[in-house]
């Protein structure tokens, strides 16, 4: 393959079974939103499911309504809705919806009665993110509203749920500000006669490092694939996590050329003196990012290398100096680090950004083959990584 992103369901299962043992007193989510991160929700979803996760998490209803086409059949919520969204269609597939404001409610009426099944809805109020979620001044009319539905029978309010803005940085006053509101909320709710099955207020950093943030349910985004949801709070391994995915290309050229030669567009890396080229075939358009040009790490020949010059469309090039390497052999953008890779994280830093984008943003034409390093391989069925591949290329 020219490139590839391998998905190791192993690390997936493994990094949930760990964050679970983190919160034994909640029920876990784990967030499939945005095709999982990169890494793929069908097959990571069901990992995520075998490792003993009771629900998935879409933002998308699109997103949610996939899963269950692809067989999925456990509590899945979906919450980024929009005037007119599918709702009857989330209702009649078992999907709980949820809810941040009257608008919203109307609609999951009208769809529930509609389709003559109760909706499961999850009211979700904003504690101080300022994205999305019921306003605390709403918040009674909101709940008071819902309490009614339910009792007509349209709908189970099952959820009450918020988001954390600044998780990520211990001791920031916005969560201690955020706990307080949630808590506030929960008594207006359960005032107006709301009994929720499940609150959820902690994302991956809260599950990590607040455990009075747990509640009934924790949703594990980024830890699922084992990218630490921040730096500051550690590194994967510090919470027992594994990467899950590893970005690998073949090279497409390797020449030698003189001193001064231009690399690239615009020419912002010429050669210091004779040397060795090699051409990387992945560029901004399969998600690597442009800002990461003249920084961006690449093990190639046993090497930690820099990205030379600008990221293109299509390719980028890495300067070997002396080393020698040929056309096929492997470059590594990033990885657990088994072979001393970089990892998501290094790329991060290069492109000043997060470890989320750089997963995410990893693009379709990048084909996913999986693998499964608890599962013994076959003869003659082993990857370059040497584990059994379970499903190959999707």
């Amino acid at each position: 393959m020219r490139a590839r992103a391998v998905i190791d369901l192993a690390a997936v299962r493994a990094n949930v079974r760990a964050l679970r043992k983190r919160a034994p007193g909640a029920q876990l989510m784990a967030v499939v939103k945005s095709d999982a991160y990169g890494h793929g929700a069908v097959r990571c979803g069901r990992a995520a499911r075998e490792a003993g996760a009771p629900w998935l998490g879409a933002a998308l209803p699109e997103e949610a309504l996939a899963l269950r086409a692809a067989g999925d059949t456990g509590r899945l919520l979906c919450w980024l809705w929009t005037p007119g969204g599918p709702w009857g269609r989330a209702i009649e597939q078992d999907v709980d919806v949820s809810v941040s404001g009257m608008w919203a409610l109307r609609e999951v009426v009208a769809a529930a009665r509609g389709v003559g099944r109760a909706a499961r809805v999850h009211l979700k109020i904003d504690t101080g993110l300022g994205r999305n979620g019921c306003p605390p001044e709403e918040w009674t009319e909101l709940t008071t509203a819902a309490r009614a539905a339910e009792a007509e029978g349209v709908l189970t309010v099952a959820g009450v749920w918020s988001h954390f803005a600044c998780a990520d940085e211990p001791g920031h006053p916005s969560i201690a500000a955020q706990l307080a509101e949630f808590h506030r909320a929960l008594a207006v709710a359960e005032a107006a006669g709301l009994r929720p099955e499940v609150r959820h207020l902690a994302n991956t950093p809260a599950l990590l490092t607040l455990p009075e943030a747990h509640f009934d349910l924790v949703r594990t985004g980024i830890g699922v694939y084992g990218v630490s949801p921040s730096p500051e709070l550690g590194t994967p391994e510090d919470f027992g996590l594994r990467p899950a995915m590893t970005l690998e290309a073949s090279l497409a050229s390797v020449k030698r050329v003189p001193a001064g030669h231009g690399v690239s567009y615009g020419h912002h890396y010429t050669t210091p003196g004779e040397t060795t080229l090699a051409l990387v075939p992945l560029g901004y358009a399969d998600g690597v990012p442009r800002h990461a040009s003249g920084a961006g790490p690449v093990l190639v020949a046993g090497k930690w290398r820099t990205v030379a010059g600008r990221i293109a469309m299509d390719q980028f090039v890495v300067d070997l100096g002396g080393d020698r390497a040929e056309a096929g052999a492997p470059a590594v953008l990033f990885g657990p680090g088994d072979r001393g890779e970089p990892s998501a994280e290094d790329w991060a830093r290069a492109a000043g950004t997060i470890g989320y984008e750089i997963v995410t943003r990893i693009g379709k034409r990048v084909p996913r083959v999986y693998v499964d390093s608890e599962v013994p391989a076959q003869a003659g069925d082993r990857s370059e990584g040497d584990t059994a591949l379970t499903g190959g290329v999707a």
